[in-house]
């Protein structure tokens, strides 16, 4: 098959709306894409790991402490998927992870941020997870096979988090009013970075036109935004918490909610390394890299003596 005929047999299952599979010809542009979103996905899956892992020994009851462990180990294993997934596009997962640790490759600027209280544990399930979620689920339609079909596992474990997340909160909320002040303080501190997950502007985002038109997003970062923030100004009146934005309010002629624009000169020097807990999420992911070393070589050694 020449490079014409093969860009042209692409170009036609995107236009069918058929899934591209790992023995499936395509052009180079789109399997480099690919790997760098399924690469940025799976180290936001294992950074995001960090945390919520903070709080585990420090969590108020035995029953909060099995949820958080639970919910840290949902996270590992959507990390392992994306990686798996990743490697069938000839990427490989050590080379992924040194790129991850030495700032070659991103992961989301939300785990940039300290979480100072337990209220930060239910405001991640809900606000973050949230975002997570209204980003994943269309991506279960994305046009790459492997990375739909793993997503389609995770939206459903993130959709249980979120609602994790938000019983906590409520439960909070029906306590003391210092509890319902921690609540609202975490809601104040995590609700921009929140609407930053979703990336850019669409003026402003290089990468959204090509990934429109080879349907491996199927909405725009504004689009997701949006859904998000109509998402949760319900849910936030419901819990009897304020969104920290004077400018949120119903648009009845757009039928969707007027809000703020976030701090995009903050994204951008996260994104960069200028967050609070930028190094030490590397640090710690270097150092889990290098004290796991020596399994790794051990089950590398005896995959070799079995096949010997």
């Amino acid at each position: 098959m020449t490079a014409s005929t093969a860009s042209t047999a692409f170009d036609e299952a995107i236009a069918r709306d058929q899934r591209i599979e790992p023995a499936d010809d395509m052009p180079e542009g789109y399997r480099k894409t690919m790997i760098r979103q399924i690469a940025q996905h799976a180290h936001s899956e294992i950074i995001g790991m960090q945390p919520e892992g903070e709080w585990i020994t420090r969590a108020p009851t035995l029953r909060r402490k099995a949820i958080l462990l639970a919910k840290v180990q949902d996270e590992a294993g959507h990390g392992l998927y994306l990686y798996s997934a990743a490697e069938t596009l000839g990427a490989d997962r050590g080379d992924l992870t040194q790129r991850l640790i030495e700032g070659r490759q991103k992961y989301s600027s939300i785990f940039n941020y300290p979480t100072l209280s337990f209220a930060d544990v239910g405001v991640i399930g809900w606000l973050v997870d949230g975002a997570a979620i209204c980003n994943q689920v269309p991506l279960c339609r994305s046009s790459y096979g492997p990375y739909a079909r793993a997503m389609i596992r995770i939206c459903k474990e993130e959709s249980f988090h979120q609602r994790q997340g938000y019983e906590l909160l409520m439960t909070m909320m029906r306590g003391t009013p210092e509890q319902q002040a921690m609540v609202q303080d975490a809601v104040d501190r995590w609700w921009w970075p929140s609407l930053m997950m979703f990336g850019p502007p669409d003026a402003e985002s290089p990468n959204t036109a090509q990934s429109m038109a080879w349907k491996i997003k199927r909405h725009t970062n504004d689009e997701l935004r949006q859904r998000f923030v109509d998402m949760s100004v319900p849910q936030a009146a419901a819990l009897g918490v304020t969104l920290p934005d004077p400018e949120l309010r119903w648009n009845e002629e757009r039928g969707h909610h007027d809000f703020g624009q976030p701090d995009w000169a903050e994204l951008k020097r996260v994104i960069t390394g200028g967050g609070v807990m930028n190094e030490e999420r590397i640090r710690r992911r270097r150092e889990a890299d290098s004290d796991g070393a020596w399994v790794r070589e051990a089950a590398a050694a005896h995959a070799a003596k079995g096949t010997s």
